[in-house]
């Protein structure tokens, strides 16, 4: 029995199973790539086994100098592959070093097959045979060295100095885990360099008398590989079934708070999400989630608005925040909210995004709800707003219905002629439309504001918007003696809004403005309303040259039932700040220097791409 023939075949068939298993892991995970170093390294080794036996079975100088010539390239294989392996395990080589080392080993396999025999010897004379592990075996006799043989020690050299500057640099990281790493994958590189060198030179000068035994001391490299990456093995399966408790911690808390759970693998273009999630949105649970599906699932007025904030995620900062509707197959109609946020690799391309969603179908019925009551509560306030001017609307309807009858009866007078005046009867009609047309501005003005309706939300001027409020309360000011006029803005003061609720605002503020300044001299009875664009929003002022506020009272102003007249229920200026925020806005009012108080509300300013109504 040839134990050189057993030891040999296996040393090869145990480094062929683990460059199996590594390849195999690598072809399930491609970025593990420390695993195919691993298995490039071990098929090295293979094949310097092989070549092993190959030398020591020659029976001619020839023979052996044709497997030694290729044992070069199956040790490139294997320096090559640890170079992989310590460059990706490892993470703290320096680039330019690694791709010297591999320049350097990659130019001894070229002039290995270019020049004389092999790297080291140009020529074979003889062999001799010694005895090994109980037979006789070949080995190197006389031989004719290469003029190249510094170039491989060179390469090994550069080698073992990279090995040695990335154990050093994992050294320095601290963790127990780096130094380990280091020692053992470092330390047997090391040796293994250490020992082959030594080895080779001390056969090929003669001082040994044996065969070169490079892949035993490989095989210790592999075997202190090995281990390592059992460990990370053993580690990744703790880490599994600790993520698979820690899963079940997060799905029992994400059912506890209804939230659905969901990943999207944007490389493979797979979603996988919780039961919850499922149920939600109306998948079942076994069926496949694709990104087409889930939008199907949605209203299609909310489609489109979904996708672009999913590609704005993915494009930018990487945030997901949605409210959306999903349409259930019986018809019914969900809201769901969704965050998120986008995952980037390395090179900054975007590979996952994570979320959590959650039905608020109940908070947007109740939102509907209280839009309603404010609605309705907003409503009761212009009806209120209303019955104080009440009198100076009737006012300012009698006087063209009192136009009217007046014409009317002087037509009348003038039909009785038997040769009528026509032109003086046109004149008279034409008085009359006037009249009827300024009587029926009034009355549709009092409908716009006296009507229940829904919110509804359009392009503004409010330049003409304040022109409309001061024309509606001009009788009442001029009842009570009170100039009321309009510092329109000289650039666009155009906002999104609903006009009835932002004229309410306005009727608002400047009968409050009136009532401060009832009483004051009849030069000092003035209230100023100023338009003012102010960068992207648009500033509304109503002033007044009154009393002003009093300081305990200022900041109270906008509080419910809060209110500073002898006759007020404290709604107006709260339902007016409602109104406002829900615009996108804010409100304030301050005392001014010189007497009396401003009342301000901003609105964000509209796009420039649209037209006012």
């Amino acid at each position: 029995m040839s134990w050189v023939t057993v030891i040999w075949s296996m040393v090869a068939s145990a480094c062929l199973t683990l460059a199996a298993i590594n390849l195999l892991v690598w072809s399930r995970d491609r970025r593990s790539w420390a695993h195919l170093c691993f298995s490039v390294m071990v098929v090295g080794v293979i094949g310097l086994a092989i070549a092993e036996i190959g030398t020591m079975k020659a029976s001619s100088p020839e023979e052996f100098g044709r497997v030694i010539r290729w044992v070069h390239l199956v040790y490139a294989f294997g320096i090559v592959g640890s170079l992989g392996f310590v460059h990706f395990y490892f993470g703290t080589g320096r680039r330019w070093l690694l791709a010297l080392a591999v320049g350097l080993r990659l130019l001894a396999v070229v002039i290995n097959f270019t020049t004389g025999l092999n790297l080291q010897l140009r020529a074979i004379l003889s062999l001799q045979k010694v005895s090994f592990l109980g037979e006789q075996v070949s080995v190197l006799g006389d031989w004719v060295p290469s003029p190249w043989v510094p170039l491989g020690y060179l390469a090994t050299f550069v080698w073992l100095v990279y090995v040695i500057d990335a154990s050093v640099a994992l050294w320095r990281k601290g963790s127990t885990d780096s130094r380990r790493r280091a020692v053992i994958v470092g330390g047997s590189l090391v040796g293994f360099g250490v020992l082959t060198v030594g080895q080779v030179a001390m056969v090929v000068t003669g001082r040994l008398r044996m065969p070169f035994i490079v892949s035993f001391p490989f095989l210790g490299v592999v075997l202190a590989m090995t281990y390592e990456l059992s460990r990370d093995v053993l580690r990744a399966g703790q880490l599994g079934r600790d993520l698979h408790e820690s899963e079940q911690r997060m799905t029992l808390a994400a059912d506890a708070a209804s939230l659905g759970v969901w990943i999207r693998d944007l490389v493979r273009n797979e979603i996988w999400a919780t039961d919850r999630w499922r149920a939600l949105l109306g998948f079942t649970e076994s069926e496949p989630l694709e990104i087409d599906k889930f939008l199907d699932r949605l209203h299609p007025d909310d489609r489109e608005r979904v996708r672009r904030a999913l590609a704005m995620a993915i494009d930018g900062d990487g945030v997901y925040e949605t409210e959306y509707r999903v349409v259930l197959a019986n018809g019914q109609t969900r809201w769901i909210a969704s965050r998120g946020q986008a995952e980037f690799d390395g090179r900054g391309k975007p590979i996952r995004v994570t979320g959590v969603s959650i039905d608020i179908s109940n908070r947007k019925l109740a939102e509907r709800e209280l839009l309603q009551r404010h609605t309705e509560l907003a409503h009761l306030s212009r009806v209120t707003m209303l019955g104080e001017l009440s009198s100076s609307l009737a006012h300012e309807l009698n006087q063209p219905l009192g136009a009217i009858l007046r014409n009317t009866e002087a037509a009348e007078l003038f039909l009785q002629d038997p040769s009528p005046d026509l032109e003086e009867l046109r004149a008279i009609l034409a008085d009359i439309r006037h009249d009827d047309q300024r009587a029926g501005a009034v009355i549709d003005r009092m409908r716009s504001m006296l009507k229940r309706r829904e919110v509804e939300h359009s392009l503004l001027d409010l330049n003409m918007l304040a022109g409309e409020v001061i024309s509606f309360v001009q009788p009442d000011a001029d009842a009570r003696k009170v100039r009321v006029t309009l510092a329109a803005a000289s650039s666009s003061s155009s906002v999104h809004g609903d006009r009835v609720q932002l004229q309410q605002v306005l009727l608002n503020l400047i009968l409050n403005a009136m009532d401060a300044v009832n009483g004051s001299a009849p030069d000092r009875c003035l209230v100023t309303v100023c338009v003012k664009p102010l960068g992207t929003q648009v500033q509304v002022a109503v002033s007044d040259s009154g009393h002003g506020i009093p300081d305990d009272k200022l900041a109270r102003l906008f509080e419910p039932f809060f209110t500073t007249k002898a006759n007020g229920i404290g709604m107006g200026l709260p339902i007016s700040r409602t109104i406002i925020e829900s615009h996108g806005g804010s409100v304030r009012a301050e005392n001014n220097q010189n007497g009396g108080a401003t009342l301000y509300f901003m609105l964000p300013v509209a796009g420039e791409e649209e037209n006012p109504l």
